[in-house]
């Protein structure tokens, strides 16, 4: 489904990076692997990761470059973009998947904690499919596949910085889907589900909280690769602007904010008038205040 295409992956040293990029190869892309080699929280710096995966995709037939550069650097984003112009001549996809994680509760978050988050999931999103946009609008296609998160669409605790960033990234794509659009390039979001680096942090301390992770832990980073492959193809030509969340063999399609209930009021509101009259009519259709683990939380299919 990708024959001729050339994909950019980034974080696509292991987890659901590498599937992406694995599968991608299968089906037929040329792939630069971008992967700094750091650890979960970002920090260290290792060529390996990003060769492993490297030599998976060559020893299936594949063809593959690695690019260590980060996403968070303006300059870095573009490099990564260049090498895939320098090996290959053109890019035709970009799957923004590269992500750190530093977890702390809201009231003793600090700034580092959140700048570094910020700074690889959201500025790195717009840094590399910045640059790409510039190739995508001349060659008049492209195809942008961003990974979000249910803990931005949803929430969850301890993760501020994480799920603001991985909320953006979804505004990020709808922007960019209504502003490409005229160029006949797309622009979707994924929210995987599965067992991987990012996961594995998740706290299983009470019988609850370890009953959740066994169930994560059946889910494979492989499940949310084919839904990428099908989004960078042309197959999806028709597919712009929505945000999808594989599950094992579920397949969930997200909504997107829209008013839920309106109210009018002839002579105005007033902070009494609201307290009165509107925060009973309106209460009943409050979204409740749910974390990603309270929505999705029977067996996987």
């Amino acid at each position: 489904m990708l024959d001729g295409k050339v994909a950019v992956v980034t974080g696509s040293g292991g987890g659901i990076g590498r599937e992406i990029a694995l599968h991608m190869a299968q089906a037929g892309a040329k792939v630069i692997i971008n992967d700094i080699g750091a650890s979960l929280t970002g920090e260290g710096l290792s060529a390996t990761p990003a060769q492993q995966t490297k030599a998976i995709i060559e020893q299936r037939g594949g063809a593959a470059e690695i690019n260590t550069d980060s996403v968070s650097s303006w300059d870095g984003a573009g490099k990564i973009v260049q090498s895939a112009m320098d090996h290959f001549g053109r890019i035709d996809i970009v799957v923004n998947n590269a992500g750190i994680l530093r977890d702390q509760i809201f009231h003793r978050m600090s700034q580092e904690e959140w700048d570094a988050v910020i700074g690889v999931h959201l500025n790195g999103s717009f840094y590399v499919s910045r640059h790409a946009a510039t190739h995508f609008r001349k060659q008049e296609s492209g195809s942008y596949v961003h990974i979000t998160s249910t803990s931005g669409l949803i929430g969850n605790f301890g993760q501020a910085n994480y799920s603001a960033a991985k909320l953006g990234i979804a505004a990020l794509s709808k922007s960019i889907a209504l502003d490409m659009k005229r160029y006949n390039v797309r622009s979707n979001c994924l929210a995987p589900f599965a067992w991987s680096r990012m996961t594995s942090s998740i706290p299983a301390e009470t019988p609850e909280q370890k009953a959740r992770v066994e169930k994560i832990m059946r889910m494979g980073p492989e499940k949310n690769a084919p839904l990428a492959v099908f989004l960078a193809s042309d197959a999806a030509k028709e597919v712009n602007g929505q945000i999808f969340g594989p599950r094992m063999n579920e397949l969930f399609l997200f909504s997107q904010n829209r008013p839920i209930r309106g109210i009018h009021a002839a002579e105005g509101w007033t902070p009494e008038s609201l307290a009165e009259h509107a925060l009973p009519a309106l209460k009943s259709f409050f979204v409740p205040l749910e974390r990603s683990g309270d929505i999705f939380s029977w067996d996987p299919l």
